[in-house]
């Protein structure tokens, strides 16, 4: 099976009831293909010249897709803005900022290639299983993009007050999927670490650069090197994903222990995710109550700041964060103030009632079959785990 060979094999548009009335927010429809959110997000501030913090959007989407959201810029231009990979439509004023909790969901258009007919009638089995049983909600590995190849979670260090570590795991720890100049400014920083002014003029310009500039400025003037102030001048929309991937691995993995607990014999299929073990469940245990099957259950996003009453939940949650050797009270950050840990919630199984599954003859792959699938799912859940539940089967 082969997925994401073209951009359009992978479509996602943006549900929303939001529409244009008056205000003081341009809303905008952003169509993008092969490119990142937040790389649009700085392309708009540089072309038109605007303070990062007057736009605003609901999430990040696919950077191998073709996709559809909604952005908002308070006192924005009443215009388009075309560029090669993206193309802001103009759509008229709203009276609020576009924020995630204006999205209703996605829905999804996805071509699966080079797939072999037995392949294909285990899938559309598959398929038959999800529109009764949902699929368990875990966040895929683009949620974990942060995790660099030390396998340390950025925001444990800052959790715990290690700015040293936290600084050394943002700017200079590997990733696999580094660009090549990326490479060679992180081997910079490894070699040249702890001696500022000299890592400074090796460095090129770039966001590390500045931040080694300031620490490079304290190490010249013979003052204490504040690693706290140099992580603290990190963009800000970085720092919340390296606290967003922390919690999401801790709550994948009360996910799995979860159905695991509730799992029929020889049912489970496992699987491996950038934050731990992972499984599916083909058929939950007859012999369990039916609370079992988690289809409306909810759990916190592991925090300091989430109220629990005693009980399994709570005691799931704690077993988890002792894996990684801390409490539930030290999952929070005292600094800085604009950047913590969420509060909400999220659902251990989505229903997808209205997935569709169409086959036919592959047009890139001869011989072989495509299938075309089409579903809607909620905010913040990943269409990656729906494809990885069809294609991925029991012995």
């Amino acid at each position: 099976m082969k997925l994401k060979r073209i951009p359009e094999d992978f479509q996602v548009d943006e549900l929303s009831q939001v529409t244009s009335t008056s205000g003081p927010f341009a809303l905008y429809q952003l169509t993008k293909q092969s490119i990142g959110t937040l790389e649009v997000i700085n392309m708009v501030v540089d072309r038109w010249k605007i303070p990062r913090r007057r736009i605003s959007y609901g999430g990040l989407k696919d950077k191998h897709a073709l996709t559809t959201q909604f952005v908002t810029v308070h006192h924005g231009p009443k215009k388009p803005l075309t560029q090669r990979s993206f193309e802001l439509e103009y759509l008229g004023q709203v009276r609020q900022a576009f924020v995630p909790a204006d999205i209703d969901g996605n829905r999804f258009t996805i071509t699966l290639r080079d797939m072999t007919v037995q392949e294909i009638e285990r899938a559309e089995s598959a398929a038959e299983d999800v529109r009764r049983d949902g699929v368990p909600n875990y966040f895929d590995d683009q949620r974990f993009g942060s995790l660099g190849s030390s396998g340390e979670w950025i925001a444990k260090p800052w959790c715990l007050g290690d700015w040293e570590r936290t600084l050394w795991l943002a700017l200079a720890d590997p990733h696999r999927d580094d660009r090549s100049d990326d490479k060679k400014q992180k081997a910079i920083l490894r070699d040249h670490w702890g001696r500022w002014c000299e890592c400074k003029q090796a460095l090129s310009r770039s966001h590390r650069r500045s931040i080694v500039t300031f620490l490079a400025d304290k190490e010249a003037a013979g003052k204490l090197i504040d690693f706290r102030g140099a992580f603290c001048n990190l963009n800000i929309d970085l720092r919340g994903l390296y606290l967003s991937a922390f919690q999401s691995a801790l709550w994948n993995r009360m996910l799995t222990r979860r159905l695991k607990e509730n799992a029929a014999p020889t049912s489970v299929i496992p699987f491996e995710l950038k934050s731990g073990p992972a499984c599916f469940v083909s058929a939950f245990s007859s012999s369990s109550d039916s609370e079992a099957v988690p289809l409306e259950e909810e759990f916190p996003l592991p925090s300091a700041r989430g109220k629990l009453e005693e009980g399994p939940t709570l005691d799931l949650l704690n077993a988890v964060v002792a894996e990684e050797g801390l409490e539930k009270r030290q999952l929070r950050v005292k600094y800085p103030r604009d950047s913590f840990f969420s509060k909400s919630s999220r659902k251990t199984i989505i229903a997808v009632p209205d997935l569709e599954f169409e086959f036919s003859d592959d047009d890139l792959y001869p011989k072989h079959k495509k299938v075309r699938l089409t579903f809607d799912l909620p905010r913040g859940s990943y269409a990656t785990i729906l494809i990885k539940r069809l294609t991925m089967y029991s012995e």
